[in-house]
């Protein structure tokens, strides 16, 4: 069996929800890779402090824990049965009586030595007993929902850490590869863990680093840069249509990692799926910053992707334009987007577009409540002397978000069975880091612990005050249903925070793979509903499910609000932005 460690429920009247039920010491996923992919980006993690390292980030503050630990002392009957339970599993255990058992879905434990060997059963069913009991001290503490999230988090990483898989003297997979290989699997093993650990982000490795290339292999649809300021680069890619719409669509990627998961390899490219549909594409790339940098902010990175439309504009002749941004890049779109309604100018956006982007943090899900005072403190001055917020640090912690799938899993494969990891274009993307500029970092803080986007004028873009509901242009708003970085229900809200007439589209899957989600995936639904009302859940109440991608969905809306079709250009670029260099540019292979 699994346990389930579920949130907290937000008081009556206070909108949201809190995030999807997890699992504490349960599976790791069925498609690991899949899973990890799910857990790799998202500006909140950049709300907890990347520099203070994996093993304090695991410990809970000492005011949660003091406070756990009190209000356990003063129910001694829970604990008592909650003790007692747990010596009744164990001994069931010890006779061979018990049954207890993994998840068919946990492949820690899918070998069959696991349930064959009587040793490792009994290893494996203790270890499920025991992550059960914790759970239920938990749930029985009653904590508020910050201290509750603290608290499980921390139980989640210790109690994944001790599973009996991990144990090399225990794990039959060590073993079936010491018979296979002579032995060699250790000495493999070994140098990989050496390589590992010597350099960030200090974590198993999830792809191998020539797994791909980009230009050859990733980020390969044509185009040409056709813009390069010190921030950005600006790629238009090569119709492929005879017609396009005569409003362009320029893309504004996350400031944390590069632009080409949006162009992954053929088939799973967001671009060239756009391209085909007839929609005349612009793709920011950010530039990989360093501490000369550390004074770029939120005004910077907004007037960046002011030139960027006002280049799609001058290259297009249009008087408009369509913008769709993901994650971090999706607060600095949404902050330009109230600067121009503040100094009337937004009738020069056709449409908007956000993805997995938390524009309000109330209760945002696991990150939101590891944030405290220390950590935010320590995070500014951090970057604030580098000049820099390092990637790798990032990745590191991203990796001990989800420890089975982004550390453990890799731990036994490339360490105690000496493999190289499986080549995924998402991990491969991921650990392709880059850094985030000081002052950004400083001002993504401020805006998110002081929540200052769901108060009109409490935020700024280039001198202007930031009211969101000012923002009344059409919206394509989606999420992850099973995102834990960003909660499809704190993206849900940014509906509710706009202006304008917004769609909300719930993707399966979680904070990555519900963007790379091509057509043609069998698996993959979304969900849709006429209306966004206030309440998260009266909208899943009334979405109807759709087979297949949200993809075709998008460009359809967007096709509505693109202008009329006109010939498609013959040449990239114009007399006064003419092509620099062809895609995917320069600025993508900074590291």
């Amino acid at each position: 069996m699994t346990t389930t460690v579920r949130g907290t429920t937000p008081p009556k009247g206070e909108p949201g929800t809190p995030a999807a039920p997890r699992e504490l010491g349960g599976s790791a996923s069925e498609g690991t890779s899949e899973a990890a992919a799910e857990a790799m980006t998202g500006l909140d993690m950049v709300l907890v402090d990347g520099a203070r390292g994996p093993l304090r980030r695991l410990v809970p503050p000492v005011r949660t824990a003091a406070r756990f630990g009190a209000t356990l002392a003063r129910r001694p009957d829970a604990v008592a049965r909650r003790a007692g339970a747990l010596a009744q599993d164990l001994a069931r255990i010890a006779v061979g009586r018990s049954d207890i058992e993994a998840s068919p879905k946990d492949k820690r434990f899918a070998d069959p030595a696991w349930t064959g060997n009587p040793l490792l059963h009994r290893a494996m069913q203790a270890h499920i007993a025991a992550a059960r009991v914790a759970v239920g001290l938990v749930d029985d503490a009653e904590l508020d929902w910050q201290d509750d999230e603290r608290i499980r988090f921390s139980l989640t990483n210790l109690v994944d850490a001790l599973a009996p898989s991990n144990v090399p003297p225990l794990n039959p997979l060590m073993w079936k590869a010491v018979v296979d290989t002579g032995g060699r699997n250790v000495i493999q093993g070994l140098r990989r863990m050496l390589t590992d650990v010597t350099s960030p982000p200090r974590v198993p490795s999830m792809v191998e680093p020539d797994a791909f290339a980009v230009g050859e292999d990733l980020a390969v649809t044509p185009g040409a840069v056709v813009l390069r300021t010190p921030v950005l680069e600006l790629i238009q890619y090569r119709p492929t249509t005879e017609q396009v719409h005569a409003v362009p669509l320029v893309m504004v990627p996350p400031t944390i990692n590069k632009y080409y998961i949006a162009d992954l390899a053929r088939g799973r490219s967001i671009v060239e799926h756009y391209v085909a549909a007839g929609q005349q594409v612009f793709m920011v790339s950010w530039r990989n910053p360093s501490a000369e940098h550390a004074d770029w902010g939120l005004d910077d990175y907004g007037q960046a992707v002011l030139d960027a439309m006002d280049a799609a504009q001058e290259i297009t002749g249009s008087d408009r334009v369509a913008l769709q941004a993901f994650c971090s890049g999706g607060i600095i779109t949404a902050m330009l987007l109230a600067h121009l309604a503040a100094t009337a100018d937004l009738g020069r956006v056709a449409s908007a577009s956000f993805a997995v982007t938390v524009l309000d943090w109330a209760r945002a899900g696991t990150v939101s409540a590891l944030m405290d005072e220390n950590a935010v403190r320590e995070a500014v001055e951090k970057s604030r002397k580098q000049g820099y917020l390092d990637g790798a640090m990032l990745a590191e912690v991203f990796a001990w978000l989800r420890p089975n799938d982004l550390v453990w899993n890799y731990w036994v494969n490339n360490y105690l069975q000496g493999k190289p990891p499986p080549a995924f274009d998402i991990l491969y993307w991921n650990a392709d880091t880059t850094r985030m500029t000081a002052g950004l970092h400083r001002d993504f803080i401020d805006v998110a612990v002081r929540n200052s986007l769901t108060e009109p004028g409490a935020a700024g873009m280039l001198g202007s005050p930031v009211d969101m509901a000012a923002v009344d242009v059409d919206t394509y708003v989606t999420a992850g249903v099973a995102d834990h970085l960003c909660p499809w229900q704190s993206c849900y809200r940014t509906t509710q925070l706009l202006g304008g007439r917004s769609r909300f589209v719930l993707s399966t899957s979680g904070h990555i793979a519900s963007l790379v989600n091509p057509p043609g995936n069998p698996k993959a639904t979304f969900q849709v509903a006429p209306e966004t009302p206030a309440d998260p859940e009266r909208w899943l109440a009334s979405a109807e499910k759709v087979r297949g991608s949200w993809w075709p969905d998008y460009t359809a809306w967007l096709a509505e609000r693109s202008g009329a079709e006109v010939p498609a250009p013959q040449a990239l670029g114009s007399a006064a932005h003419p092509p620099i260099d062809d895609a995917p540019g320069s600025y993508v292979h900074e590291s």
